[in-house]
Protein backbone atom coordinates (compact mmCIF):
# COMPACT_ATOMS: atom_id res chain seq x y z
CA UNK A 1 0.00 0.00 0.00
CA UNK A 2 2.83 2.30 0.99
CA UNK A 3 4.52 1.79 -2.39
CA UNK A 4 1.47 2.20 -4.44
CA UNK A 5 1.09 5.87 -2.75
CA UNK A 6 4.59 6.56 -3.50
CA UNK A 7 4.54 5.87 -6.67
CA UNK A 8 0.84 8.04 -7.03
CA UNK A 9 3.01 11.49 -7.41
CA UNK A 10 5.32 10.42 -10.22
CA UNK A 11 2.88 9.66 -12.72
CA UNK A 12 1.47 13.81 -13.23
CA UNK A 13 5.02 14.35 -12.85
CA UNK A 14 6.23 12.71 -15.40
CA UNK A 15 2.98 14.03 -17.41
CA UNK A 16 4.10 17.46 -16.63
CA UNK A 17 7.39 16.26 -18.45
CA UNK A 18 5.93 14.74 -21.22
CA UNK A 19 3.99 18.16 -21.90
CA UNK A 20 7.15 19.80 -21.59
CA UNK A 21 8.86 18.20 -24.27
CA UNK A 22 5.65 18.59 -26.31
CA UNK A 23 6.12 22.61 -26.42
CA UNK A 24 10.01 21.93 -26.66
CA UNK A 25 8.94 20.14 -30.02
CA UNK A 26 7.02 23.05 -30.74
CA UNK A 27 9.55 25.92 -31.03
CA UNK A 28 11.87 26.19 -33.95
CA UNK A 29 15.04 24.93 -32.10
CA UNK A 30 13.17 21.62 -31.29
CA UNK A 31 12.22 21.18 -35.02
CA UNK A 32 15.82 22.58 -35.81
CA UNK A 33 16.69 19.32 -33.34
CA UNK A 34 14.74 17.01 -34.39
CA UNK A 35 15.58 17.29 -37.98
CA UNK A 36 19.27 17.05 -36.89
CA UNK A 37 18.59 13.88 -35.49
CA UNK A 38 16.55 12.44 -38.35
CA UNK A 39 20.21 13.32 -40.60
CA UNK A 40 22.42 11.76 -38.15
CA UNK A 41 19.90 8.45 -37.31
CA UNK A 42 19.84 7.93 -41.59
CA UNK A 43 16.65 9.69 -42.34
CA UNK A 44 18.17 12.21 -44.87
CA UNK A 45 14.33 12.60 -46.80
CA UNK A 46 14.81 14.35 -50.34
CA UNK A 47 17.52 16.48 -48.83
CA UNK A 48 20.50 15.29 -50.72
CA UNK A 49 18.80 15.50 -53.97
CA UNK A 50 17.40 18.55 -53.32
CA UNK A 51 21.20 19.73 -52.92
CA UNK A 52 22.45 17.83 -55.95
CA UNK A 53 19.69 19.79 -57.66
CA UNK A 54 21.08 23.06 -56.37
CA UNK A 55 24.52 22.11 -57.84
CA UNK A 56 23.38 21.17 -61.35
CA UNK A 57 21.53 23.69 -61.78
CA UNK A 58 24.17 26.24 -60.27
CA UNK A 59 26.31 25.49 -62.80
CA UNK A 60 24.84 24.90 -66.17
CA UNK A 61 23.40 28.37 -65.25
CA UNK A 62 26.78 29.48 -64.84
CA UNK A 63 27.79 28.24 -68.24
CA UNK A 64 24.74 28.89 -69.85
CA UNK A 65 22.11 32.15 -68.87
CA UNK A 66 20.07 30.28 -71.00
CA UNK A 67 19.67 27.22 -68.88
CA UNK A 68 16.99 28.90 -66.21
CA UNK A 69 15.35 30.99 -68.45
CA UNK A 70 11.26 30.73 -68.32
CA UNK A 71 11.24 28.90 -71.70
CA UNK A 72 13.75 26.55 -70.84
CA UNK A 73 11.99 25.68 -67.95
CA UNK A 74 8.50 25.18 -69.32
CA UNK A 75 10.03 23.18 -72.15
CA UNK A 76 11.79 20.67 -69.53
CA UNK A 77 8.17 20.32 -67.85
CA UNK A 78 6.75 18.88 -70.89
CA UNK A 79 10.24 16.52 -71.32
CA UNK A 80 9.73 15.91 -67.56
CA UNK A 81 5.89 14.22 -67.46
CA UNK A 82 6.24 11.54 -69.90
CA UNK A 83 9.11 9.77 -67.90
CA UNK A 84 8.17 11.18 -64.67
CA UNK A 85 4.73 9.23 -64.72
CA UNK A 86 6.53 5.38 -65.53
CA UNK A 87 9.30 6.55 -63.48
CA UNK A 88 6.29 6.71 -60.67
CA UNK A 89 5.04 3.56 -61.21
CA UNK A 90 9.04 1.88 -60.52
CA UNK A 91 8.20 3.55 -56.96
CA UNK A 92 5.49 1.07 -56.27
CA UNK A 93 7.13 -1.87 -57.64
CA UNK A 94 10.75 -0.90 -55.90
CA UNK A 95 8.84 -0.39 -52.51
CA UNK A 96 8.03 -4.14 -52.34
CA UNK A 97 11.87 -4.73 -52.85
CA UNK A 98 11.09 -6.10 -56.87
CA UNK A 99 11.89 -4.85 -60.01
CA UNK A 100 10.59 -4.38 -63.14
CA UNK A 101 12.78 -4.25 -66.67
CA UNK A 102 10.13 -3.70 -68.78
CA UNK A 103 8.04 -0.30 -68.51
CA UNK A 104 10.51 0.83 -71.66
CA UNK A 105 8.83 -1.58 -73.63
CA UNK A 106 5.04 -1.79 -72.49
CA UNK A 107 4.82 2.23 -72.96
CA UNK A 108 6.04 1.75 -76.07
CA UNK A 109 3.41 -0.67 -77.36
CA UNK A 110 0.92 1.53 -75.40
CA UNK A 111 1.86 4.94 -77.94
CA UNK A 112 1.83 1.69 -80.47
CA UNK A 113 -1.91 0.61 -80.06
CA UNK A 114 -3.10 4.16 -79.45
CA UNK A 115 -1.61 4.77 -83.19
CA UNK A 116 -2.76 1.52 -84.24
CA UNK A 117 -6.19 1.60 -83.14
CA UNK A 118 -7.31 5.49 -83.30
CA UNK A 119 -5.35 6.24 -86.78
CA UNK A 120 -5.15 3.08 -88.36
CA UNK A 121 -8.74 1.55 -87.51
CA UNK A 122 -10.26 4.60 -86.91
CA UNK A 123 -11.54 4.09 -83.44
CA UNK A 124 -12.30 7.18 -80.87
CA UNK A 125 -8.68 8.43 -79.19
CA UNK A 126 -10.35 7.91 -75.37
CA UNK A 127 -11.18 4.39 -76.50
CA UNK A 128 -7.48 3.65 -77.58
CA UNK A 129 -6.16 4.94 -74.37
CA UNK A 130 -8.36 3.16 -72.84
CA UNK A 131 -7.16 0.32 -74.13
CA UNK A 132 -3.89 0.85 -74.26
CA UNK A 133 -4.01 1.27 -70.34
CA UNK A 134 -5.93 -1.53 -69.68
CA UNK A 135 -3.47 -3.64 -71.71
CA UNK A 136 -0.64 -2.25 -69.81
CA UNK A 137 -2.41 -3.33 -66.55
CA UNK A 138 -3.37 -6.52 -68.06
CA UNK A 139 0.86 -7.08 -68.73
CA UNK A 140 1.09 -6.04 -64.92
CA UNK A 141 -1.18 -8.99 -63.85
CA UNK A 142 1.07 -11.29 -65.77
CA UNK A 143 3.96 -10.05 -64.05
CA UNK A 144 2.03 -10.75 -60.54
CA UNK A 145 0.50 -14.39 -61.45
CA UNK A 146 4.03 -15.55 -62.70
CA UNK A 147 5.22 -14.06 -59.27
CA UNK A 148 3.03 -14.94 -57.01
CA UNK A 149 2.00 -18.54 -58.51
CA UNK A 150 5.07 -19.63 -59.54
CA UNK A 151 7.95 -17.43 -57.25
CA UNK A 152 9.56 -16.31 -60.85
CA UNK A 153 12.00 -13.16 -59.81
CA UNK A 154 10.89 -10.17 -60.72
CA UNK A 155 13.88 -9.30 -62.64
CA UNK A 156 13.11 -12.27 -65.19
CA UNK A 157 10.11 -12.52 -65.49
CA UNK A 158 10.36 -8.51 -66.54
CA UNK A 159 12.98 -8.90 -68.53
CA UNK A 160 11.26 -11.71 -70.30
CA UNK A 161 8.28 -8.95 -71.08
CA UNK A 162 10.46 -7.05 -72.16
CA UNK A 163 11.76 -8.97 -75.23
CA UNK A 164 7.94 -10.27 -75.52
CA UNK A 165 6.35 -7.02 -75.20
CA UNK A 166 9.32 -4.85 -77.49
CA UNK A 167 8.33 -7.75 -80.19
CA UNK A 168 4.47 -7.20 -79.97
CA UNK A 169 5.35 -3.15 -80.40
CA UNK A 170 7.50 -3.78 -83.63
CA UNK A 171 4.54 -6.27 -84.94
CA UNK A 172 1.50 -4.46 -84.84
CA UNK A 173 3.62 -1.12 -86.53
CA UNK A 174 4.28 -3.46 -89.12
CA UNK A 175 6.60 -2.34 -92.02
CA UNK A 176 6.36 1.06 -91.84
CA UNK A 177 7.64 1.43 -88.47
CA UNK A 178 5.95 4.52 -87.32
CA UNK A 179 2.17 6.13 -87.10
CA UNK A 180 1.59 9.82 -87.27
CA UNK A 181 -0.80 11.03 -84.74
CA UNK A 182 -3.27 14.37 -87.00
CA UNK A 183 -1.76 17.69 -85.28
CA UNK A 184 -4.51 19.60 -84.25
CA UNK A 185 -5.97 16.84 -81.78
CA UNK A 186 -6.53 17.28 -78.41
CA UNK A 187 -4.06 14.61 -77.63
CA UNK A 188 -1.09 15.77 -79.16
CA UNK A 189 -1.93 19.66 -78.06
CA UNK A 190 -2.68 18.59 -74.57
CA UNK A 191 1.00 16.79 -75.01
CA UNK A 192 3.28 20.09 -76.97
CA UNK A 193 1.07 23.40 -76.75
CA UNK A 194 -1.66 23.21 -74.14
CA UNK A 195 -0.68 25.49 -70.58
CA UNK A 196 -2.81 26.15 -67.48
CA UNK A 197 -4.20 29.75 -68.18
CA UNK A 198 -2.40 31.91 -65.10
CA UNK A 199 -5.30 32.40 -62.46
CA UNK A 200 -5.68 28.52 -62.69
CA UNK A 201 -1.66 28.03 -62.20
CA UNK A 202 -1.90 30.62 -59.16
CA UNK A 203 -5.09 28.81 -57.83
CA UNK A 204 -3.87 25.97 -58.24
CA UNK A 205 -0.81 26.50 -56.22
CA UNK A 206 -2.91 28.17 -53.18
CA UNK A 207 -5.30 25.22 -52.89
CA UNK A 208 -1.74 23.19 -52.78
CA UNK A 209 -0.84 24.62 -50.30
CA UNK A 210 -3.94 24.96 -48.57
CA UNK A 211 -4.31 21.35 -48.43
CA UNK A 212 -0.56 21.06 -47.28
CA UNK A 213 -1.19 23.29 -43.98
CA UNK A 214 -4.61 20.74 -43.57
CA UNK A 215 -3.17 17.89 -44.05
CA UNK A 216 -0.31 18.83 -41.60
CA UNK A 217 -2.89 20.24 -38.54
CA UNK A 218 -4.77 17.07 -39.13
CA UNK A 219 -1.43 14.76 -38.48
CA UNK A 220 -0.55 16.82 -35.40
CA UNK A 221 -4.20 16.78 -33.89
CA UNK A 222 -4.05 13.07 -34.25
CA UNK A 223 -0.16 13.05 -32.56
CA UNK A 224 -1.71 15.23 -29.80
CA UNK A 225 -5.02 13.29 -29.02
CA UNK A 226 -1.98 10.59 -28.66
CA UNK A 227 -0.01 12.19 -26.52
CA UNK A 228 2.99 12.23 -29.02
CA UNK A 229 4.97 15.52 -30.10
CA UNK A 230 3.35 17.57 -32.93
CA UNK A 231 4.50 20.33 -34.82
CA UNK A 232 2.45 23.66 -33.07
CA UNK A 233 -0.36 25.39 -35.32
CA UNK A 234 1.70 28.62 -35.93
CA UNK A 235 4.81 26.91 -37.55
CA UNK A 236 3.05 24.65 -39.53
CA UNK A 237 0.72 28.01 -40.88
CA UNK A 238 4.84 29.57 -41.54
CA UNK A 239 5.69 27.05 -43.47
CA UNK A 240 2.57 26.40 -45.66
CA UNK A 241 2.89 30.49 -46.25
CA UNK A 242 6.31 30.16 -47.05
CA UNK A 243 6.13 26.91 -49.33
CA UNK A 244 2.53 28.62 -51.21
CA UNK A 245 4.52 31.96 -51.52
CA UNK A 246 7.79 29.86 -53.23
CA UNK A 247 5.57 28.05 -55.62
CA UNK A 248 3.31 30.99 -56.85
CA UNK A 249 6.58 32.91 -57.72
CA UNK A 250 7.69 29.85 -59.56
CA UNK A 251 4.44 29.50 -61.31
CA UNK A 252 4.87 33.60 -61.82
CA UNK A 253 8.02 33.08 -63.64
CA UNK A 254 6.78 30.51 -65.98
CA UNK A 255 4.25 32.34 -66.96
CA UNK A 256 6.26 34.92 -68.41
CA UNK A 257 6.85 32.34 -71.22
CA UNK A 258 4.16 30.32 -71.98
CA UNK A 259 3.27 28.85 -68.71
CA UNK A 260 2.52 26.02 -66.46
CA UNK A 261 1.73 22.85 -69.23
CA UNK A 262 -1.37 20.68 -68.11
CA UNK A 263 0.38 17.69 -68.45
CA UNK A 264 3.34 18.41 -65.75
CA UNK A 265 -0.07 19.33 -63.73
CA UNK A 266 -1.20 16.00 -64.55
CA UNK A 267 2.20 14.51 -63.41
CA UNK A 268 2.24 16.14 -60.38
CA UNK A 269 -1.62 15.33 -59.77
CA UNK A 270 -0.58 11.81 -59.98
CA UNK A 271 2.18 12.25 -57.41
CA UNK A 272 -0.10 13.93 -54.90
CA UNK A 273 -2.81 11.19 -55.66
CA UNK A 274 -0.03 8.37 -55.21
CA UNK A 275 1.69 10.22 -51.89
CA UNK A 276 -1.92 10.04 -50.44
CA UNK A 277 -2.31 6.29 -50.95
CA UNK A 278 1.23 5.62 -50.12
CA UNK A 279 1.20 7.69 -46.61
CA UNK A 280 -2.51 7.66 -46.16
CA UNK A 281 -4.04 4.62 -46.59
CA UNK A 282 -3.80 0.90 -45.34
CA UNK A 283 -2.49 -0.10 -48.52
CA UNK A 284 0.13 2.36 -48.50
CA UNK A 285 1.32 1.17 -45.17
CA UNK A 286 1.36 -2.41 -46.56
CA UNK A 287 3.44 -1.94 -48.88
CA UNK A 288 6.06 -0.24 -47.15
CA UNK A 289 5.69 -3.25 -44.47
CA UNK A 290 5.54 -6.29 -47.30
CA UNK A 291 8.65 -4.01 -48.44
CA UNK A 292 10.60 -3.70 -45.21
CA UNK A 293 10.04 -7.38 -43.94
CA UNK A 294 7.74 -9.57 -46.07
CA UNK A 295 7.40 -12.64 -43.38
CA UNK A 296 6.90 -10.02 -40.53
CA UNK A 297 4.21 -8.81 -42.90
CA UNK A 298 2.08 -11.61 -43.60
CA UNK A 299 2.32 -12.76 -39.74
CA UNK A 300 0.49 -9.81 -39.06
CA UNK A 301 -2.53 -10.64 -41.27
CA UNK A 302 -1.35 -8.93 -44.34
CA UNK A 303 -2.18 -10.36 -47.86
CA UNK A 304 1.12 -10.22 -49.22
CA UNK A 305 0.22 -11.52 -52.48
CA UNK A 306 -2.39 -9.44 -53.15
CA UNK A 307 0.41 -6.15 -52.20
CA UNK A 308 2.60 -8.21 -54.78
CA UNK A 309 -0.04 -8.20 -57.46
CA UNK A 310 -1.25 -4.30 -57.10
CA UNK A 311 2.18 -2.93 -56.98
CA UNK A 312 3.27 -4.84 -60.41
CA UNK A 313 -0.07 -3.73 -61.85
CA UNK A 314 0.26 -0.25 -60.76
CA UNK A 315 3.37 -0.35 -62.07
CA UNK A 316 2.21 -1.53 -66.08
CA UNK A 317 -0.30 0.77 -65.62
CA UNK A 318 2.05 3.57 -65.22
CA UNK A 319 3.87 2.66 -67.31
CA UNK A 320 1.26 2.58 -70.49
CA UNK A 321 -0.33 5.89 -69.30
CA UNK A 322 3.55 7.49 -69.72
CA UNK A 323 3.99 5.76 -73.24
CA UNK A 324 0.58 7.79 -74.16
CA UNK A 325 1.54 11.54 -72.95
CA UNK A 326 5.00 10.30 -75.02
CA UNK A 327 3.04 9.50 -78.17
CA UNK A 328 1.07 12.59 -77.28
CA UNK A 329 4.89 14.67 -76.77
CA UNK A 330 6.23 13.44 -79.97
CA UNK A 331 2.84 12.83 -82.62
CA UNK A 332 3.89 9.54 -83.17
CA UNK A 333 3.88 6.07 -82.29
CA UNK A 334 7.38 4.44 -83.72
CA UNK A 335 9.67 1.66 -83.14
CA UNK A 336 12.16 3.67 -81.10
CA UNK A 337 9.36 4.48 -78.44
CA UNK A 338 9.84 3.31 -75.21
CA UNK A 339 13.50 2.14 -76.35
CA UNK A 340 16.96 3.57 -75.81
CA UNK A 341 17.04 5.10 -71.96
CA UNK A 342 13.46 5.04 -71.10
CA UNK A 343 14.34 2.62 -68.95
CA UNK A 344 17.69 4.00 -67.44
CA UNK A 345 15.75 7.27 -66.94
CA UNK A 346 12.61 5.88 -65.25
CA UNK A 347 14.37 3.13 -63.15
CA UNK A 348 17.23 6.04 -62.01
CA UNK A 349 14.86 8.94 -61.85
CA UNK A 350 13.01 6.73 -58.70
CA UNK A 351 16.66 5.80 -57.11
CA UNK A 352 18.24 9.20 -57.52
CA UNK A 353 14.64 10.76 -56.07
CA UNK A 354 15.00 9.02 -52.83
CA UNK A 355 13.84 5.71 -53.04
CA UNK A 356 15.58 2.75 -51.74
CA UNK A 357 16.25 -0.59 -53.94
CA UNK A 358 16.46 -2.11 -50.33
CA UNK A 359 12.25 -2.53 -50.45
CA UNK A 360 9.95 -0.59 -47.18
CA UNK A 361 10.84 2.66 -48.14
CA UNK A 362 10.50 5.57 -50.70
CA UNK A 363 8.20 8.75 -51.67
CA UNK A 364 6.42 9.19 -54.55
CA UNK A 365 7.74 12.63 -54.68
CA UNK A 366 10.88 11.08 -55.25
CA UNK A 367 9.77 10.28 -58.62
CA UNK A 368 9.36 13.86 -59.76
CA UNK A 369 12.40 15.35 -57.72
CA UNK A 370 14.18 13.04 -59.70
CA UNK A 371 13.11 13.25 -63.01
CA UNK A 372 13.51 17.00 -62.56
CA UNK A 373 17.54 15.88 -62.06
CA UNK A 374 17.73 13.58 -65.09
CA UNK A 375 16.05 16.34 -67.32
CA UNK A 376 18.02 18.97 -65.71
CA UNK A 377 21.09 17.07 -67.04
CA UNK A 378 19.59 16.66 -70.51
CA UNK A 379 18.71 20.18 -71.06
CA UNK A 380 21.83 21.51 -69.65
CA UNK A 381 24.54 19.45 -71.92
CA UNK A 382 21.67 19.99 -74.59
CA UNK A 383 22.33 23.90 -74.27
CA UNK A 384 26.12 23.51 -74.00
CA UNK A 385 26.25 21.46 -77.40
CA UNK A 386 27.80 18.42 -75.93
CA UNK A 387 27.73 14.80 -76.56
CA UNK A 388 24.64 13.00 -75.31
CA UNK A 389 27.42 10.33 -74.10
CA UNK A 390 27.99 12.79 -70.91
CA UNK A 391 24.30 12.49 -70.67
CA UNK A 392 24.94 9.03 -69.83
CA UNK A 393 28.03 8.94 -67.63
CA UNK A 394 27.14 11.87 -65.66
CA UNK A 395 23.50 10.77 -65.02
CA UNK A 396 25.16 7.24 -64.27
CA UNK A 397 27.48 8.58 -62.01
CA UNK A 398 24.25 10.58 -60.11
CA UNK A 399 22.52 7.00 -60.23
CA UNK A 400 25.79 5.96 -58.31
CA UNK A 401 26.19 8.41 -55.76
CA UNK A 402 22.26 7.77 -55.12
CA UNK A 403 23.04 3.99 -54.45
CA UNK A 404 25.91 4.80 -51.96
CA UNK A 405 23.95 7.70 -49.95
CA UNK A 406 21.20 5.12 -49.64
CA UNK A 407 23.44 2.34 -48.79
CA UNK A 408 25.00 4.55 -46.19
CA UNK A 409 21.80 5.81 -44.75
CA UNK A 410 20.92 2.65 -44.28
CA UNK A 411 23.35 1.19 -42.33
CA UNK A 412 22.99 4.52 -40.43
CA UNK A 413 19.64 3.75 -39.54
CA UNK A 414 20.46 -0.30 -38.31
CA UNK A 415 23.53 1.11 -36.20
CA UNK A 416 20.33 3.08 -34.65
CA UNK A 417 18.12 0.77 -34.71
CA UNK A 418 15.64 1.80 -36.93
CA UNK A 419 15.32 -0.65 -40.06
Amino acid sequence: MMKTLQNEPAAPALLDRRDERVRHDDSLAGSIRAFWDRIRSGDLGSLPVIVGLAIIWTVFQALNPVFLSSANLVNMLFDCSTVGVISLGIVCILMVGEIDLSVGSVSGFASALVGVFWVNQGWPVVLAVLIAMIVGALIGSLYAFLFNRFGMPSFVSTLSGLLAVLGLQLYILGATGSINLPYGSWLVNFGQIMVMPDPVAYLLVALAGIAFFFAGYRTSARRRAAGLSAKSTGGLLLRAVIITVALEAVAFYLNQSRGIPWMFGLFVGLVAAMNYALTRTKWGRSMQAVGGNREAARRSGINVSRIYASAFVTCALLAATGGVLSAARLATASQQAGTGDVNLNAIAAAVIGGTSLFGGRGSAYSALLGIIVIQSIASGLTLLDLSSSLRYMITGAVLAVAVIVDSLARRSRISHGRA
